[in-house]
């Protein structure tokens, strides 16, 4: 066995018993990256966060550090399927259901203004998640991304208009 710039190498070598000159070697490079894999994500307390956001049993922040805790590095919230897609950082997908009942349809028309003010109400004024979602797809919010790492949210319009914000107080200089 021996090891390369980021991978394991290790091989064997098989003969025919019958036949000496009949020889197979054979030679496998892991990447280490798949060696130093941690835990797959926890499907059952992802799903359980999920149901709390819709809750609203937990504070938001809570939901999200515990998000990063299982190893999730971006989640997509889309109103197209109404479902919560949740993607490890190492592989690996969770889904779970947008179960509310009564939201509008998608607007049309992608609304900057009208998004801000529904982001604004839920970081400073604590908004509902529901009521955030109802806001979001009157402006024309198909889906959005959330990638902690990143600290942003990428917001989808139907028409493929798109907004970043940033989480509060992350915004880089001139964003």
């Amino acid at each position: 066995m021996s090891t390369g710039s980021g991978s394991i190498q290790c091989g064997c070598a098989l003969s025919h018993p019958s036949r000496e000159d009949a020889a197979l070697t054979i030679r496998v490079t892991i990447p280490t990256l798949l060696l130093l894999r941690s835990p797959p994500m926890n499907a059952t307390t992802i799903t359980q966060l999920a149901q709390s956001t819709l809750d609203g049993t937990l504070p938001f922040p809570e939901i999200l550090g515990r998000l990063m805790q299982e190893g999730v590095e971006s989640y997509r919230v889309d109103y197209r399927t109404r479902q919560f897609t949740f993607y490890g950082a190492v592989g690996g997908v969770v889904s779970a259901p947008l179960q509310f009942e009564g939201l509008p349809p998608l607007g049309d028309a992608f609304h900057l203004a009208d998004l801000r003010a529904a982001i604004h109400a839920s970081q400073t004024q604590g908004q509902k998640f529901r009521d955030f979602c109802a806001r979001a797809m009157q402006a024309g919010v198909q889906s959005y991304e959330v990638f902690l790492k990143g600290q942003r949210v990428l917001y989808l319009g139907r028409h493929g208009d798109q907004h970043v914000e940033w989480f509060p107080g992350t915004a880089p200089a001139g964003a």
